[in-house]
């Protein structure tokens, strides 16, 4: 396996990125890495701070089919997945396919949707395929669904329940911009919008088999067994009345290795485990309601569990 392909791929999809998305190399490459596993990602954050510009980016840069999925209540699972009309002129009902029929869907402001029209995406995300009149047809790939909802208000929505959100590989937060990166955003905005002149710079078609590369990154016994350890943890936590699933530890382990093949390595470290457990377990896990009252979150737990939990690390730093 080339590890280089995909460190080059990755650094050439990132470079390309920021030059629409200022201040957040930390979430383009949890993109990135999100891309290379095949899995979706959650962004949680307040308006405006640029969601959507970042999923335009990342389907330009890959010259990908990018489809925008705007919920709102009356949304009907069909608006999703697609409907079968009936053909005048041959007489028979015709499927025409809906937005999920892409290669990277943005459902914005997900948590508006209702519960029927969520559910509409389980199938889309989980098995890459659309079950519409008892036909089943898959969905290309690459398939990336890249959701948002706003944390700050709450009137009008509806909660992703637990089934849904451990769907999604990763919850990120894109967070406000520093004065200094606020300033170039804006210099950069000054005349014409970069996402206008943005081109693609990598092919959308090879991240299958960049996918299949990853799976070959060695993961070693000690490294199974803390990522085994860590998600065990949530589940016995006193403050947690639910901890992470297995897809949990799955989508810590594959992104543990994506992460070490971006910077170049066909072997995985502790670190490439700690920097993404605060991403791939506290949207799995549930506070219980006394433990919220005083204050404990599931990031803080999860933090503090990547900071008890002991791992042997063996002879890993020898290889």
């Amino acid at each position: 396996m080339a590890v280089e392909d995909i460190q080059s791929f990755a650094a050439t999809l990132r470079a390309n990125i920021e030059q629409v998305i200022v201040g957040k190399p930390d979430v383009v490459e949890t993109l990135t890495i999100a891309l290379l596993c095949e899995g979706h990602v959650l962004l949680e954050d307040v308006p405006g701070v640029g969601k959507t510009m970042l999923a335009r980016s990342l389907a330009l840069s890959l010259n990908a089919d990018f489809r925008r999925l705007q919920c709102t209540p009356d949304l009907l699972p069909s608006d999703i997945t697609g409907v079968s009309v009936f053909n005048q002129e041959t007489r028979q009902f015709q499927f025409m396919p809906g937005p999920a029929f892409t290669h990277i869907l943005l459902a914005d402001e997900i948590n508006r949707a209702t519960p029927r029209a969520q559910a509409a995406l389980l199938e889309c995300m989980g098995e890459r395929q659309v079950t519409v009149d008892g036909v089943t047809r898959l969905l290309p790939r690459p398939f990336l669904v890249l959701a948002t909802q706003n944390p700050i208000e709450y009137e009008g929505t509806f909660p992703l329940p637990e089934a849904q959100l451990d769907r999604f590989l990763f919850k990120v937060s894109l967070g406000y911009l520093s004065a200094e990166q606020e300033g170039v955003m804006l210099q950069n905005l000054g005349r014409r919008h970069p996402i206008e002149t943005l081109e693609s710079v990598a092919d959308g078609s090879s991240i299958p088999l960049l996918a299949e590369q990853v799976w070959q990154v060695h993961v070693d016994d000690s490294i199974r067994n803390y990522i085994v350890a860590l998600t065990q943890a949530t589940r016995t936590h006193p403050d947690l009345t639910l901890g992470a699933s297995p897809r949990g530890a799955l989508a810590l382990y594959r992104g543990a290795q994506a992460r070490a093949s971006l910077r170049g390595r066909d072997y995985v470290l502790p670190d490439d485990v700690q920097a993404l457990a605060p991403l791939a377990l506290p949207h799995r896990c549930i506070v219980k309601p006394e433990s919220a009252l005083r204050g404990r979150t599931a990031p803080a737990i999860v933090a503090d569990l990547v900071e008890q939990t002991p791992l042997d690390l063996g002879d890993v730093h020898d290889r």
